[in-house]
């Protein structure tokens, strides 16, 4: 579920005036590196921090970044003590990390814009490990995530793990068993793959997830939603509704979707329902709009 800009603002705040966990006055910061910080915080938007922890709060801020497919990303940023001379350390889960463009006048909001440059160029990427993920039989990683490069699929007789070259033709270069291969740009990925085996890829199976293998909201990656009232029937509640990918199967709170879903201006709403795509496989989803 996504946090309100309130909660953070708060939580923040009162985490950087209270005394630190580890040591006395001496650890903390000057006063004007926190009011900096908010400051940052503010042109960032409080809305999009997720977390806040370290020194007061401030030094590890986590911001929740979405791309143009809707994507929800978690960004890192952790700063140094000798913050802004040097530069923030970055931590996402992408396949790898921008170059961070940094001078003594950059702020957060200059982090969060080259991190949103970067998701651009790794739109396609992401967008053919999709189709990898639908179209084919995918056996190793069970639940891939937005910085694995690599997929184990099974072919007829055998299973084989592919090396991908992500260039600017991105999947368009295929190594098999050390051997490389070049395929057509006016081919998809899978196809490109098949002409190179010289047979049909199998198709992935029908296969039923066990409840119990994936209990976790992909939205606020928790069990169970906060015990509140304001939630009405939700309060306390497990995941209820589950992407009907069967590569993807991400279980989510129908509340939590419901808001993420509220967030981006692609989603449709006809009646009671919104009509958006999955925050992971970006298959179609639909969640009806109901009373907490």
């Amino acid at each position: 579920m996504a946090l309100h800009a309130t909660s953070s603002r708060d939580s923040v705040r009162a985490a950087a005036e209270g005394e630190p966990e580890w040591a006395g006055d001496a650890s903390r910061r000057p006063a004007a590196f926190y009011s900096a910080v908010f400051a940052q915080i503010e042109e960032v938007g409080w809305e999009r921090l997720v977390s806040g922890k370290g020194d007061g709060g401030v030094s590890c801020l986590v911001f929740r970044i979405l791309d143009d497919q809707g994507r929800n990303h978690l960004l890192e940023i952790t700063l140094p003590m000798n913050y802004p001379s040097s530069p923030p350390c970055l931590v996402a889960d992408v396949p790898y990390l921008p170059e961070l463009q940094w001078s003594k006048g950059s702020r957060l909001k200059d982090v969060v814009c080259q991190f949103q440059e970067h998701l651009k160029i790794l739109q396609d990427y992401w967008s053919i490990m999709d189709d990898i993920d639908k179209v084919l039989w995918v056996v190793d990683p069970t639940k891939p995530t937005f910085a694995m490069s690599h997929r184990r699929i099974a072919l007829d007789h055998y299973q084989s793990k592919f090396n991908f070259i992500t260039d600017s033709q991105y999947f368009k270069h295929i190594i098999v068993d050390g051997q490389f291969f070049s395929g057509s740009a006016d081919k998809k990925f899978h196809e490109n793959l098949s002409t190179v085996l010289d047979f049909a890829l199998p198709p992935p199976p029908s296969v039923n997830i066990e409840d119990d293998e994936q209990v976790d909201c992909g939205i606020c990656y928790a069990k169970h939603l906060p015990i509140d009232d304001e939630l009405g029937t939700h309060s306390g509640g497990t995941t209820d509704y589950t992407c009907e990918n069967p590569s993807c199967s991400r279980a989510f709170h129908s509340v939590c979707l419901r808001d993420w879903l509220r967030a981006i201006t692609t989603t449709r709403q006809s009646f009671d329902v919104l009509f958006g795509n999955c925050p992971y496989c970006s298959d179609p989803v639909a969640v009806k709009i109901t009373d907490r």
